[in-house]
């Protein structure tokens, strides 16, 4: 994990003996989106729900990672939800890009694995939406809280989720056990 974490204190290190710019030097720089990564990646660890797992495929791409989320209450309670976040190189002027891996019966997901939390969208018109202010953590939370406190069945993206719930809410919780039976075990 913390291998590009090394190699940004290592890269500072050079930056003191290198006596003269050479063309190797655009190799050797670091994205100010890796410097920021490292530091939220530590700080997103540190404060994880325990219901969420990270994994970094690659420790050397910090801006590729998959989140588990285990919700422990409500309708997607005992299911396990697999989301691919991708942080783009101009984080943190922009959102990172969330997709849903789990096949899902959710008003706020798609089965395709659109997801709607407005701090995902880079303009939101609530004020809601991303800001450079914004860090992983808040990302993971606000996933994690898809499952219970920001289950949002008034503004869905999912509307056929949301209507199936006003018309017969036991119903619609059993076409989500179903779901997390068939996909999300």
């Amino acid at each position: 994990m913390l291998t590009l974490a090394s190699k940004l204190k290592r890269d500072d290190g050079l930056k003191g003996s290198r006596t003269a710019a050479t063309g190797s030097d655009s190799t050797r720089r670091v994205s100010v989106r890796d410097k920021l990564l490292v530091k939220e990646v530590a700080e997103l660890e540190a404060n994880l729900p325990c219901t969420c797992k990270v994994h970094f495929p690659d420790p050397n791409k910090l801006h590729c990672f998959q989140l588990t989320v285990t919700p422990d209450e409500g309708y997607y309670q005992g299911g396990k939800f697999q989301f691919e976040t991708e942080v783009p190189d101009a984080y943190n002027m922009v959102p990172p890009k969330v997709k849903c891996l789990t096949k899902i019966w959710h008003p706020n997901i798609t089965e395709t694995g659109e997801i709607c939390l407005s701090l995902l969208r880079e303009h939101s018109i609530d004020g809601t939406g991303w800001a450079p202010t914004r860090t992983l953590k808040d990302v993971v939370w606000g996933l994690n809280s898809l499952f219970t406190d920001l289950l949002n069945f008034d503004d869905p993206l999912n509307i056929e989720a949301a209507e199936h719930h006003l018309r017969d809410k036991e119903d619609f919780r059993n076409k989500v056990d179903d779901y997390i039976k068939r996909y999300a075990r």
